[in-house]
C-alpha cells in the first residue's frame, strides 16, 4: 500500500492543520496539552491513593461497604476520578479539535456527576433544604443538557 492510500493519522492531520492555525488558536492547543498531561498526572496519582485506600481498608478488615461513611468515602473518591477523567476527555477533544474550546454540553455534564458525587457523599442527617437544593440544581442542569442534546439531536 502506497504512503498516499493510507488513511491519515491525528498526528499527520493535526500537523498540516497547524501551519493554518492563528496564533491564538496554537496558544490554545499549546494550553490543551498541557492541561491535558496535567489532568492525566493528576489522575494516575488518584488512582493510585484510592487503589492504596482500599487496599490498607481490606488488610485492616474495615471495608465494610454496608458502613455509610466508608462508602461515602470509597465512592466519593472513585467518582472524583470520573470527574477528572471526564474533564480530560473534554480537553483531548479540543487537542483533536473535534470541538471548541469552551463545550456547554461537557460543563454541564461534569456538573452532574459532581452533584452526583455530593449527594453519593451526603451525610445522612443533612437538612431537607440541602437536599432539595441539591435536587432542584441537578433537575435544572439535566433539563438544561437534556436540552441541548436534543437540539443538536436536531440539527445532526
Amino acid at each position: 500500500m502506497k504512503d498516499s492510500d493510507e488513511p491519515e493519522t491525528t498526528r499527520m492531520r493535526l500537523r498540516r492543520e497547524w501551519a493554518v492555525l492563528t496564533f491564538y488558536e496554537r496558544f490554545e492547543q499549546i494550553v490543551a496539552h498541557i492541561l491535558s498531561l496535567v489532568i492525566a498526572v493528576v489522575i494516575v496519582v488518584s488512582l493510585v491513593q484510592l487503589i492504596q485506600i482500599v487496599f490498607s481498608l481490606l488488610i485492616i478488615d474495615a471495608f465494610n461497604p454496608l458502613d455509610h461513611r466508608i462508602f461515602q468515602n470509597v465512592f466519593g473518591m472513585v467518582m472524583t476520578l470520573l470527574i477528572a477523567m471526564e474533564f480530560k476527555h473534554s480537553i483531548v477533544r479540543v487537542v483533536l479539535r473535534h470541538g471548541s474550546i469552551i463545550q456547554v454540553k461537557t460543563v454541564l455534564l461534569i456538573g452532574l456527576i459532581a452533584l452526583s458525587r455530593k449527594i453519593v457523599i451526603l451525610d445522612p442527617d443533612v437538612s431537607p433544604a440541602k437536599v432539595a437544593a441539591l435536587a432542584g440544581a441537578t433537575l435544572a442542569l439535566g433539563l438544561t443538557y437534556w436540552l441541548l442534546r436534543e437540539r443538536d439531536d436536531r440539527v445532526a
